[in-house]
């Protein structure tokens, strides 16, 4: 490095650590990070002159900044003009959370209809790592005592949900979450992976999962799968309630209702066109 270099950087560091940590700062990076997908998504692209201008900081912090965001594919660069945009990873990010808003936005009817008819509650859960998490929920009149579910990750194994989303995973993927120990929640919870796997087959073959007092004394439901416009299982819809309301003679018109739900909020989604 030359001394102009040094000197430069030795500026540009200088001038930083004016403004309280300077690129040390984590929470200033991520802010930073932030501004840098913010630009290129405005301008399409840039060189990291233009970067470090519009952040108000020195071409190598700049520099340090899109090689972590490359690294992570949230940028790429176009070798032959040394401009960035904005990567691959971006797309999957934001395709997720379209996923999720969509499935959230035309569920509302969906779960409402439900809720109203059924009286009990109604949720959506979508896949979050090795967790179901309910993005929406509907209660229903006789619900009114009911728990908010609402953004509460729960287990696969234990919830209908769970295991309707569990039992579409892809194969690898299934079975590297079984290899791991369920933890048991009540005497009825399924630990077994020989017993769980039996009765993830079933939820394929009958179209649906249930779970009596597996996670909860007391709770039981009932859950189908939400399909993307390509058929692949994106969600899950469920019913749930008290044990004396979801009992065995009612289980089997609830689990028929909610199939219902599902395929019209798969419809929805658009599937089946």
């Amino acid at each position: 490095m030359t001394r102009t270099q040094k000197q430069a950087e030795h500026n540009g560091d200088s001038s930083e650590k004016q403004h309280g940590r300077g690129a040390g700062s984590a929470v200033q990076s991520v802010d930073r990070a932030v501004s840098v997908l913010e630009i290129l998504a405005r301008v399409g692209e840039a060189g990291v002159t233009e970067i470090a201008e519009e952040l108000d900081v020195h071409k190598s912090t700049a520099f340090r900044l899109l090689g972590v965001l490359e690294n992570r594919g949230l940028v790429a660069q176009a070798k032959d003009r040394g401009k960035y945009y904005l990567g691959a990873a971006v797309l999957r990010l934001a395709g997720a959370a379209a996923v999720r808003l969509d499935i959230s936005q035309e569920g509302v009817p969906v779960c409402r209809e439900l809720a109203d008819e059924l009286g009990e509650t109604v949720n959506v859960a979508v896949l979050d790592d090795d967790a179901a998490v309910n993005i929406m929920q509907a209660r229903g009149t006789a619900s009114v005592t009911a728990q908010n579910w609402l953004g509460r990750r729960t287990p696969l194994h234990a919830t209908s949900s769970g295991k309707v989303l569990l039992a579409h995973m892809p194969p690898t993927l299934r079975e590297g979450l079984l290899a791991r120990a369920l933890p048991r929640f009540t005497e009825r919870t399924i630990t077994g992976t020989s017993v769980l796997r039996a009765e993830l087959e079933a939820v394929v073959e009958q179209g649906y999962g249930v779970t009596i007092e597996e996670l909860e004394l007391g709770l039981a439901a009932v859950a189908a799968p939400i399909r993307a416009h390509d058929g692949k299982v994106i969600g899950a819809i469920s019913v749930s309630g008290p044990v004396y309301r979801l009992n065995s003679d009612r289980l089997p018109e609830l689990a028929k209702r909610t199939v219902a739900a599902g395929a019209e909020l798969s419809r929805r989604m658009g599937y089946g066109f």
